[in-house]
């Protein structure tokens, strides 16, 4: 065999695995502690669409000057998405602080 003709069948070989592979963005929501509920149910809205186009969605709340101190509303909002996407969602990584932000991140629920 020559060297061509097997460099040629490694590279066919390697776009073939290529094609197999599942590939997926993260998409970012960012909210805020005191979200109002038409903004909440346009930012889910786009999260479910999101998910379903099988992108998985992290969802930032920020919190700004002493809004920190109360991170227990950032968390309450970060719950209400979790329970509204519930039935397409599943969470991967619970919410956690860092810094002055408070995030989740879901991904799709796998086929059954």
């Amino acid at each position: 065999m020559n060297y061509g003709k097997y460099k040629f069948e490694q590279a066919k070989k390697e776009k073939e695995a290529k094609k197999k592979q599942k590939s997926f963005e993260i998409k970012e929501l960012r909210v805020t502690p005191n979200i109002e509920e038409h903004d909440f149910g346009f930012k889910s809205k786009n999260a479910r669409k999101f998910l379903t186009e099988g992108n998985k969605v992290k969802i930032t709340v920020r919190f700004r000057g002493r809004e920190v101190n109360n991170s227990k509303a950032g968390e309450l909002v970060l719950n209400k998405f979790i329970e509204d996407l519930e039935d397409i969602a599943t969470v991967e990584k619970s919410p956690k602080l860092e810094g002055r932000n408070m995030f989740t991140i879901l991904s799709k629920k796998a086929d059954k």
